[in-house]
């Protein structure tokens, strides 16, 4: 006798769960975000911003059903961030919805392995500080980054004496109601490649940040 083997096809559970996730990002909504003021370094405790295509979808598409009792995830809020950067990236500037956030290359700041401000540092710096009377801003973050060449140590003290540099004009400017976090973070956090030049004149930055507020 010959005996007939059936196969019963498997749920196709995996399919409508990364179905259903699809579908929770496309109710995502973006708008005003409630992120914490607690800005930081480009990479991370921030990134940098994504131009991500929207995902096209077919209703009809039977793997769009959600799963029997299953539910979607509370719409979650967005952060925008916009970047604004001078033709020659000497000076960078990020705006989300919560904070603000100045990049200044070490080589518009300091000579060459200094801590010392040259001339033209004290315009850029000051301008910062009016845009942190104009937030009114009371806490303002001070982060010092070096490329990777050299010894790590080395990097690590720099970028810390080149941090208090730049809050020594800022306070100059703010006087005493600002709080102060200054921090050098060396090599960590490139935003760019170390292996060109190009990369590594990028990396050497000091960044300014504060939380965005009620303009006056």
């Amino acid at each position: 006798m010959n005996h007939v083997r059936t196969h019963r096809r498997p749920p196709r559970l995996a399919g409508q769960a990364v179905a259903a996730a699809l579908l929770m990002a496309s109710v995502t909504v973006l708008g005003a975000s409630n992120a914490s003021a607690d800005d930081g370094p480009s990479v991370p405790p921030g990134t940098e911003a994504t131009s991500v295509p929207p995902v096209k979808l077919d209703p009809n598409d039977p793997d769009l059903k959600m799963p029997e009792g299953g539910t979607l995830a509370p719409a979650k809020v967005l952060d925008i961030v916009q970047v604004i950067e001078d033709e020659g990236g000497e000076e960078r500037r990020e705006d989300s919805n919560a904070n603000v956030k100045f990049a200044l290359q070490a080589e518009v700041l300091f000579g060459k392995d200094s801590a010392k401000l040259s001339s033209a540092a004290n315009s850029r710096i000051a301008a910062i500080a009016t845009e942190i009377k104009k937030q009114n801003a009371t806490k303002v973050r001070v982060f010092g980054f070096t490329d990777n060449l050299g010894s790590s140590a080395h990097g690590d003290v720099l970028s810390k004496q080149r941090a208090n540099a730049v809050q020594a004009v800022l306070v100059k400017d703010l006087g005493s109601t600002v709080t102060f976090e200054i921090r050098g973070y060396g090599e960590q956090y490139p935003i760019a490649d170390n292996s060109t030049e190009e990369g590594r004149k990028k990396n050497r930055r000091v960044e300014v940040s504060f939380p965005r507020g009620t303009t006056s």
